[in-house]
């Protein structure tokens, strides 16, 4: 097993000076891990490990942001929230005017790993807390960055505030256009006010709708289709609508003794573990088969110790997908909450000719993760063009049984505001 890199020099962001600028052009709004030493971020609802991080205004959930430092050391970590508009960039409000204490403080709960083969540093944040309470909803961003080296950025999260003022009546249908009928699903959904008066709702009125917690292929900036007394129709012909993908594949890291039956070998090194995979194949020409999955997402777990979040152990992970000659002008990836719902390089798969087969490595804490392979033309992999789209239909097929979680986000902007509210919010699964 190898360490870790201590930084990412191409993505080192010095936090300090866009936030007191706040420059919308360079305005970090993604979530990203900038420091490659910074590993098993999870971001969700308190007590909840597969929730997305949306929470009611002055209600009792709180969102809860967890790492791992894999340098064991202690670092000088402050976290930083930001207001921003529907589009994510930092909203006209001052900080004074959406929290009440600070959007600045030290995060100090931490602990350090116990006899683990690869020592790490434990952090946990919880938001609102007695430092700082939120009083406008919206969108947010949170931002980590490590004061011991000049206020280095080391991660960034996305979360919502909701001031539920509307209801949503979510379905979700088969896709109406013919090429998608088998392959995609189609939301549609009502927005009711009856308690809330909208002047405008066409001028107005936005939604967002997330498909599995992913922001990548998101749809945004969606205004209501009809207007009905108290209700806004979102009911579109072939513009809401997502791929239905297929339940995603699952590595059991849970247990490095009493192994699942995907898992080829374990061995143990001097400094960790190395898991090996069995060989996955392309499953898009396979019939669609139902199974509980975790659409993407992944917990950290383990049975070999009582203590998942300290004495879990961290592999690396190497997997294989069976493949006679590689995918002509496409590059492979990992991709699934595990990557962050990114195409990064570190998960990119190199196709071995003598195994016939893409061969991939992630470092991972034992747990059970949900992944899928990607496809991404090579001409289009450019960091200065826009970011690319990955594509899970190639390797992984699409069918519109398959299960899915969407939220839906209801954006309120009248006339003469100087911020996006968020004034509904509704996560429900395709099998409604």
């Amino acid at each position: 097993m190898k360490k870790a890199h201590h930084y990412l020099p191409f993505l080192l962001v010095i936090l300090q000076p866009f936030l007191l600028a706040a420059q919308q052009d360079d305005f970090p709004s993604e979530d990203f891990i900038y420091m490659s030493y910074i590993r098993s971020v999870k971001f969700h609802i308190e007590g909840l490990y597969l929730s997305y991080p949306v929470i009611e205004l002055g209600g009792a959930a709180r969102v809860t942001l967890s790492f791992d430092d894999l340098d064991g050391d202690t670092k000088d970590y402050f976290y930083k929230v930001v207001h921003c508009d529907r589009d994510w960039k930092p909203s006209q409000l001052t900080e004074l005017e959406y929290v009440e204490g600070y959007t600045e403080e030290r995060i100090q709960n931490f602990e350090f790993s116990f006899k683990t083969l690869w020592p790490y540093t434990h952090y946990e944040l919880t938001l609102p807390n007695q430092d700082t309470r939120f009083t406008k909803s919206g969108n947010y961003m949170l931002f980590v960055y490590d004061d011991t080296y000049d206020r280095q950025l080391v991660l960034a999260r996305r979360f919502v505030v909701v001031d539920p003022k509307v209801t949503i009546d979510p379905r979700v249908l088969r896709a109406s256009q013919v090429s998608k009928f088998r392959t995609h699903q189609e939301i549609d959904f009502v927005v009711n006010h009856e308690k809330f008066k909208i002047q405008n709702p066409m001028a107005e009125v936005r939604a967002t709708v997330m498909q599995n917690g992913r922001w990548d292929n998101a749809l945004t900036d969606i205004s209501p289709k009809f207007i009905r007394s108290n209700a806004l129709l979102f009911d579109y012909q072939d513009v809401i609508v997502f791929p239905g993908g297929k339940e995603f594949r699952f590595a059991d890291l849970r247990s490095f003794r009493l192994v699942s039956f995907n898992i080829y070998s374990v061995e143990r090194t001097d400094d960790g573990f190395v898991v090996q995979l069995k060989y996955d194949e392309p499953r898009a020409g396979e019939a669609y088969t139902s199974f509980n999955d975790l659409d993407g997402n992944f917990i950290i777990e383990t049975t070999d110790q009582p203590n998942n979040t300290l004495s879990a152990e961290y592999a690396d992970v190497v997997f294989y997908l069976k493949r006679d000659q590689p995918y002509y002008g496409k590059e492979v990836y990992l991709f699934g909450g595990l990557t962050d719902w990114d195409i990064l390089p570190e998960y990119r798969m190199e196709y071995d000719e003598g195994l016939g087969a893409y061969v991939g490595q992630a470092l991972l804490k034992q747990g059970y993760y949900d992944y899928a392979y990607a496809t991404l033309p090579v001409a289009t992999n450019d960091k200065k063009g826009p970011k690319p789209q990955p594509s899970l239909t190639e390797i992984e097929g699409s069918w519109h049984e398959t299960e899915n979680q969407y939220t839906i986000l209801i954006y309120y902007r009248p006339f003469g505001s100087r911020y996006d509210q968020v004034i509904g919010s509704v996560t429900f699964s395709s099998n409604l």
